[in-house]
């Protein structure tokens, strides 16, 4: 009796298969319009009300296929904002099933190119998918103004055949790129860039020298605190910036790892690599430094992002952190591509979650 119940259910399975197979091509089709659907549903309705923060890219110019280049997402209420726009920002903003058509405003931290160099996809994919009839504005230091103008310049001829392609109603012309928000911010003081109804957003100069100008963000809404710090050794005017923060967003470099690759430059005899790998731990901080600042400013949660150099190996990343995290005694991570973390308004409460 067993056998024969075994052998029907094998060939109900066989039978089951040859129909998937034949019918694979409309189960695609149909997995396709599900996917679709719910890509194209709001992603903000099934938030709470507080500040969320996703990183899209928390990498550096180093090539690292684990890693986007800098790009972060802030969230406030219904409002979304991008703070820097590193190669493939739109890309991984829809990796984790959000719009640029949503993007209320874009803030960038300063004028090297990884943090750069994706917004002109930025501009042309929220100008695409944008409905609500509101111009981008992006928000910089001193000299995003003539980033802005190249970019103007570079999609002139692609926004031209966008419109002519698809027809001014649905590309109309005069909210293709951006209007900009150019500011200056003193040593020492903030810069308040975006105030509304429960959101304040400023900026503070950091020490990213020879890099100047070169800010970070203080972002607060409805009673929580997120600190990005841009790129910075460490730095006073972080600490005292993200003091009490719910939550610190901190470049973060190994100058251990980093000595390691400009030894073994040298032993290739790739002197120019060497050099660079020599120069770039002076305007950056390492993960022990960011723990002692943050321990200082009795922030709630740290996070490290701008992660140099590569860590494609989990040993890796106990070598990254060292001893930062017995000195700093909140929570204290590295943080990954697709990261979501959540504040919600009125409470304490900081969730980790993964889009």
């Amino acid at each position: 009796m067993i056998k024969k119940l075994l052998i029907a259910s094998l060939a109900l399975m066989a039978v089951g298969a040859s129909i998937a197979y034949v019918q694979r091509s409309n189960i695609a089709l149909t997995l396709v319009e599900k996917v679709a659907t719910e890509r194209m549903k709001n992603p903000l309705d099934g938030l709470s009300d507080g500040l969320h923060v996703g990183l899209c890219g928390t990498g550096s110019p180093f090539p690292d296929p684990q890693r986007a280049a800098p790009c972060t997402l802030v969230i406030a209420g219904k409002d979304m904002f991008l703070f820097d726009a590193g190669s493939a920002a739109a890309k991984q903003i829809a990796n984790m099933n959000f719009s640029t058509g949503q993007l209320k405003g874009v803030f960038i931290t300063h004028l090297h190119s990884d943090h750069i160099d994706g917004l002109g996809e930025v501009l042309m994919t929220r100008w695409a998918q944008h409905t609500e009839g509101q111009r981008l504005t992006v928000h910089g230091p001193t000299g995003v103004s003539n980033v802005l103008n190249g970019f103007k310049m570079a999609y002139e001829a692609d926004n031209g055949y966008r419109t002519a392609h698809h027809g001014a109603a649905t590309m109309p012309p005069e909210l293709a790129g951006a209007d900009v928000n150019e500011f200056t911010v003193q040593k020492g003081s903030t810069t308040t860039v975006l105030q509304q109804p429960d959101l304040l957003i400023e900026a503070f100069a950091v020490n990213h020298q020879p890099i100047n100008p070169a800010v970070g963000y203080r972002i607060a809404y409805k009673g929580r605190t997120v600190v990005l710090s841009g790129d910075t050794t460490s730095d006073e005017q972080v600490k005292n910036a993200a003091r009490k923060a719910d939550l610190l967003v901190h470049e973060a470099l190994s100058p251990e790892l980093v000595a390691r690759l400009q030894d073994t430059a040298i032993k290739n005899q790739r002197s120019k690599l060497a050099k660079i790998f020599s120069d770039i731990p002076n305007y950056h901080a390492s993960p022990l430094d960011v723990a002692v600042l943050a321990q200082e400013a009795e922030v709630g949660h740290v996070v490290l992002s701008h992660i140099v150099p590569p860590l494609p190996l989990p040993p890796l990343k106990e070598i990254f952190l060292g001893k930062a995290p017995d000195v700093f005694q909140g929570p204290f991570r590295i943080g990954e591509d697709g990261d979501f973390i959540s504040l919600p308004a009125g409470s304490k409460e900081v969730i980790y979650g993964r889009r």
